[in-house]
């Protein structure tokens, strides 16, 4: 089968470009686009909150109640 060349992906892009047109593959670009920019703040945020160090609460308490083992 073999690799494909720039001719191939060439007829693909066409075939892509007819069936969804260009004004429908452009919204899907920037809503991407969008996407990819919102999980690297994400991450940026995380990264931040994180630098406390492992094994802390970063200042906060945390509250509840140990449950007991039980045996099943």
């Amino acid at each position: 089968m073999g690799t494909l060349s720039i001719w191939h992906w060439l007829i693909v892009l066409a075939i892509v470009v007819v069936v969804f047109g260009t004004k429908k593959l452009r919204n899907i670009g920037s809503d991407l686009g969008g996407a990819v920019r919102g999980f690297k703040d994400g991450m940026k945020d995380v990264g931040s909150e994180s630098a406390v160090g492992p094994g802390t609460t970063g200042g906060r308490a945390i509250e509840g109640k140990a449950d007991e083992k039980t045996r099943v």
